[in-house]
């Protein structure tokens, strides 16, 4: 699986990975970020002019959260059903 930093503008969240946010969970892993404490990558697929997040949504709102533009992430295939 590769990785590469992507702008977090680019990344959409689908609607039922927006229901995983969990506040409690995005500030401890802000924390973590704020210490350096390393973090997986979250995981995206390419869609249509943008990335569609896959997994790691509490991690994409903490870097958010703390301002950053970037964030690392598996690049992922998508699944077909």
């Amino acid at each position: 699986m590769r990785t590469k930093v992507v702008n977090i503008d680019e990344i959409y969240v689908p609607s039922d990975r927006r229901k995983e946010i969990d506040p409690q969970k995005i500030e401890e892993i802000a924390e973590q970020i704020i210490e350096e404490v390393a973090q997986r990558p979250i995981q995206i697929r390419r869609g249509k002019d943008r990335y569609v997040l896959i997994k790691g949504v509490n991690r994409l709102e903490a870097q958010k959260a703390l301002g950053n533009e970037t964030i690392e992430a598996a690049i992922v295939a998508a699944r077909l059903h």
